[in-house]
């Protein structure tokens, strides 16, 4: 079992920056895929970008694709996310996710843990 914690997220400006964190428990985060997701109000829950288990390459949704950066930090057992040039529309409860896979997926199905989710605002 793998209890995942999102911290990071406040509100910031259009423009901003913030980093995200998801921090692991339980079991090493090094034997999992990564991914975050978001869900804003009213909207579906929607992939954000995944990281692999092992050399760590990186995929994004093209909404955020030059804008945020998913890395992780096995020692560590976190993952983050780098988020620069928000904007309103970037406005949602972020999930982390783990996949017990070398493979991340943009498919939500496909994760077996979940954390619990840290809110960003992006202001206009």
């Amino acid at each position: 079992q793998v209890q995942l914690g999102e911290s990071g997220g406040r509100l910031v400006q259009a423009g901003g920056s913030l980093r995200l964190s998801c921090a692991a428990s339980g079991r090493t985060l090094r034997n999992y895929a990564m991914g975050w997701f978001r869900q804003a109000p009213g909207k579906e829950r929607e992939f954000v970008a995944t990281i692999r288990r092992s050399v760590g390459s990186t995929y994004y949704a093209d909404s955020v694709k030059g804008r945020f950066t998913i890395s992780r930090d096995n020692a560590e057992n976190t993952v983050y996310l780098q988020m620069n040039s928000l904007i309103p529309a970037d406005t949602a409860v972020y999930y982390c996710a783990a996949r017990n896979s070398d493979y991340g997926s943009p498919d939500e199905k496909r994760y077996d843990y979940w954390g619990q989710g840290t809110q960003v605002t992006v202001s206009s």
